[in-house]
């Protein structure tokens, strides 16, 4: 039986199959399967559909012990993209300002070294780091819970088809298949299998994001988190990665180092000497317009001229007024 039927016959049955069913209703499926037919379909929609069988079906995610029957694939880029170097970059929905920032600054340096960034698509960090890697003119592949034709959520339908510009939407679900909460844990397992390592910024103890960890690790692919506070409860996942034994990130090179990859060359653009002054202030801790005018001596108009200089060099972020540094 072909792979293709198996996926077809998990988004008519609402189960997940990931080998040949002995159940009579699948046989009478398997009669019936018009396999030549259903890839019309998908050609039709620009869907295409990546079969275990295949030989582009990547080494990686044929490591985990229940591999998907196949992919569908939404996207520009050729499917082995999917076999490429790649880290996988999740975390919490409801992240902070703070963890959207870093999500977004790995995607951005992760992308820039030539790694693919891995992600759900979900809001929070996972839109954050895909974002990153699109602002470094990298590439970006998202895994679905839902069939691979819907944008879920629906807010990130934009994002989506910035991603399928040059990279990938995926998923082992067929066109159609609604999104339900025991997807999303399956749709995990794929994130983790198609990354060489996972990255989790923030995640609150019982967070997806910790699933994907777990996968990870059995799949015997490095894990790093990122170090939060411990007063954070968005800090309980990711402190309880580290205490058992999860690598400490405290930059994208961690991630590169491991991989035995260099970061590529940053070149800072020139800056005003007031813009300097500004930035140093924010070196050892983020700050809002009022702690910058008093912590530089410059009045309020020239902290703002400031600000929007070292904006525009993206050598800063802002979210609810606060300001960080982004790093060489």
């Amino acid at each position: 039986m072909s792979d293709l039927a198996l996926a077809a016959y998990a988004a008519e049955s609402g189960a997940h199959v990931v080998e040949e069913p002995r159940a009579r209703r699948f046989e009478r499926f398997r009669r019936t399967f018009d396999e030549a037919g259903y890839r019309a379909g998908l050609h039709a929609r620009g869907l295409r559909f990546l079969a275990r069988s295949d030989g582009d079906y990547p080494t990686l995610l044929r490591e985990l012990h229940d591999p998907p029957a196949g992919l569908f694939v939404r996207g520009g880029a050729d499917v082995g993209l999917l076999a490429a170097p790649a880290v996988a970059i999740v975390g919490a929905r409801a992240c902070s300002s703070y963890g959207a920032q870093v999500a977004r600054l790995l995607g951005r340096e992760l992308a820039a070294a030539g790694l693919v960034v891995i992600s759900g698509l979900a809001r929070g960090v996972d839109g954050e780091a895909h974002r990153g890697a699109l602002e470094a003119s990298g590439v970006t592949v998202a895994v679905l819970g839902c069939g691979v034709d819907r944008d879920y959520p629906a807010a990130h339908a934009q994002l989506a088809s910035r991603i399928c510009e040059c990279g990938l939407v995926v998923s082992e679900y067929a066109p159609g298949v609604e999104p339900a909460p025991w997807r999303f844990p399956a749709r995990n397992r794929i994130i983790a299998g198609l990354s060489a390592a996972t990255v989790v910024v923030e995640a609150r103890e019982r967070s997806g994001a910790l699933i994907t960890a777990d996968f990870a690790l059995d799949a015997g692919r490095e894990v790093f988190a990122v170090p939060g506070e411990i007063t954070s409860a968005l800090s309980n996942g990711t402190n309880a990665l580290l205490r058992l034994g999860a690598t400490p990130l405290t930059s994208a090179a961690d991630v590169l180092e491991s991989l035995g990859l260099e970061a590529p060359p940053t070149r800072m653009p020139e800056l005003g000497d007031e813009a300097e002054l500004v930035l140093e202030a924010l070196a050892d801790a983020a700050a809002g317009v009022d702690d910058l005018v008093r912590g530089t001596g410059l009045d309020a108009a020239a902290v703002a001229t400031a600000l929007a200089e070292l904006e525009l060099a993206g050598a800063i972020t802002e979210a609810e007024g606060l300001y960080r540094g982004v790093g060489p």
